[in-house]
């Protein structure tokens, strides 16, 4: 039987495991916020792109979160949607190494682009003057390179580990596929796995909460020793956005580390799982467009003519 499993290419899913009475809620609920993240990801960065004046670092810095809020859940959503619907959830081997793949690098993303425009934040708050000559579209460029780089090339070692192994079981006991639930196929020793996993948590999380403290605190220093309203009114504009999405990112993925100590309550673990893509990608332009002047004008401009020509 473990040499069927193992020669097998197609997976059983788990899923959600919803009551039937709440299937069709849950499956609309997760499917209009899907629709509303797509919406505002891609509205915002057609008026980001449209619009010569938002050509700025900031922005389009911002323009690889929303990217990622698309490419990770449009990896994720479709299928999980299905899945809540369907009765035989099956999925190929190589299909679900691919989700896996999509869905550790939407969560290293989120934190090596907000690791990327804390930097952006820094720089044009400590240093005004040389922020035109710092943020030159060849930075901003490396930039965004440096973010996809780092995340690609550790979600590759990550499930590259994983894929080497050999296979014993057939089914996934989560609600997507994910590199955890891809090397709990095998019945090999994963000890390297859970190495590697943790210098992969280790280095993400504190890299970015490294940086995001040093760069705030800088700022904060800054805008204390200068006493100056307008650097303050500035810093709070620019940063308070950044400041709320990195909050954000980080306290939905507290919650899903988290839920792993309550092995009772599986639905509420994978229910968190999703919308730790869900929310933050929902969010993410919202609070960004609200919170930034010049992005807040623009669409309440395009707005106002809307309802100027109803």
């Amino acid at each position: 039987m473990g040499n069927l499993s193992h020669n097998t290419d197609i997976l059983t899913m788990e899923g959600l495991e919803i009551a039937e009475s709440s299937t069709y809620p849950v499956f609309f609920t997760l499917l209009i916020v899907y629709i509303a993240l797509l919406v505002s990801n891609v509205g915002v960065l057609v008026i980001i792109v449209a619009e010569r004046k938002l050509h700025q670092p900031m922005y389009l810095l911002f323009c690889n979160l929303s990217v990622n809020d698309i490419l990770g859940n449009t990896i994720l959503m479709p299928r999980v949607l299905l899945d809540i619907v369907s009765k035989e959830k099956l999925i190929s081997y190589s299909t679900c190494v691919t989700q896996a793949f999509f869905s550790h690098t939407y969560g290293s993303a989120s934190h090596t682009i907000l690791i990327v425009m804390a930097i952006d934040r820094y720089v044009a708050i400590c240093n005004p003057l040389r922020y035109s000559s710092i943020m030159t579209t060849k930075a901003v460029v490396l930039l965004s390179f440096f973010a996809w780089g780092v995340s690609v090339v550790l979600v590759g070692v990550l499930l590259s580990l994983t894929i080497r192994l050999s296979r014993c079981r057939s089914h996934i006991m989560h609600a997507f596929c994910d590199n955890a639930s891809l090397f709990k196929l095998s019945c090999e020793d994963v000890t390297i796995n859970n190495i590697y996993g943790l210098f992969y948590t280790v280095v993400l999380f504190s890299s970015s909460m490294g940086t995001v403290a040093v760069t705030y605190l800088r700022i904060a220093v800054i805008c204390w020793t200068k006493k100056s309203a307008e650097l303050n009114s500035k810093a709070i504009q620019t940063c308070a956005s950044h400041l709320v999405l990195y909050l954000i990112m980080l306290l939905t993925g507290y919650v899903v580390i988290i839920m792993h100590r309550f092995p009772e309550q599986e639905f509420v673990r994978k229910l968190m799982a999703v919308l730790f893509h869900v929310v933050p990608a929902h969010l993410n332009p919202v609070i960004y467009a609200f919170q930034t002047k010049h992005l807040r004008v623009k669409i309440l401009q395009i707005f106002g003519r809307k309802v100027a020509h109803s």
